[in-house]
């Protein structure tokens, strides 16, 4: 069986036995991967310590035909995630990136602008920035790219508009179990609504199909690669709460 290479980011590492561990990656060209890691443990080897949590890394592996874990046989360290000094945050902000990856993506599912807009966040989270922006830029483009944003300009169940003139409201409706805004008729009966401004739709809408989109220049082999794409984010406190209070309960 060839052996495969990509570029990937660590999400997840689990011990196995005294020098080998379980090593999940978000890759490239793969998607997520789970491999096992012989030696992967040890300090000097064909991982050269390479397999920490968030690392950019180059891998070589084995794929597996059956449920069996692949077989990783290589890692290169191109980068490691250190978050800004001092702060926290960020870190704690990194860890959460990894999370959404490990929930919302499935394996053998590549997603490379995906893996791009992560690898960028992750790098933005280590310099000068506000964390929660771009932790929020981050949730709504993976949100937008694995096809789970929610509708924002339509009624979620029967597809009439929402957010015209025309209907003359300021605030609608969001279902967080129903997938986006809901009208008035439909409204109704469903749990978990929240009423929210339709400026807050229209800005949320425009912002995250933003978002979707990596910054020019793709991550390289050699980990070097283009800033994360800096958007001025310059809401009102009511929109941002808002908008939170929606990004928290969805992905809930």
């Amino acid at each position: 069986m060839p052996a495969e290479q990509s570029c990937a980011i660590v999400l997840r590492v689990v011990d196995f036995s005294e020098t080998s561990c379980v090593v999940t990656l978000f890759s490239r060209d793969f998607g997520k991967i789970s491999g096992l890691a012989k030696g992967g443990r040890r300090p000097k080897g064909p991982f050269e310590s390479a397999l920490d949590l968030l690392a950019l890394v180059h891998i070589v592996f084995l794929r597996k035909s059956s449920d069996a874990l692949d077989l990783l046989t290589e890692a290169k360290l191109l980068k490691r995630f250190r978050g800004k000094p001092g702060e926290l945050e960020s870190i704690y902000a990194g860890y959460y990136v990894a999370e959404l990856l490990m929930r919302l993506t499935d394996e053998y599912d590549p997603h490379p602008d995906l893996f791009e807009i992560a690898e960028q966040t992750l790098s933005a989270l280590a310099r000068d920035g506000a964390t929660p922006a771009i932790v929020l830029q981050f949730e709504l483009a993976l949100l937008r790219l694995l096809g789970h944003f929610p509708v924002l300009d339509r009624c979620s169940e029967c597809g009439d508009r929402v957010t015209d003139e025309t209907t003359n409201r300021s605030t609608i409706p969001f279902g967080l179990l129903s997938g986006g805004a809901l009208c008035e008729r439909c409204r109704p009966g469903k749990p978990h609504v929240l009423r929210v401004a339709a400026s807050t739709l229209a800005t949320l809408d425009a912002f995250g199909t933003r978002q979707a989109e990596p910054a020019n220049g793709a991550v390289g082999e050699t980990g070097e690669r283009d800033e994360l794409r800096n958007e001025q984010v310059d809401f009102d406190r009511r929109t941002h709460a808002e908008i939170r209070r929606i990004v928290n309960g969805y992905l809930v």
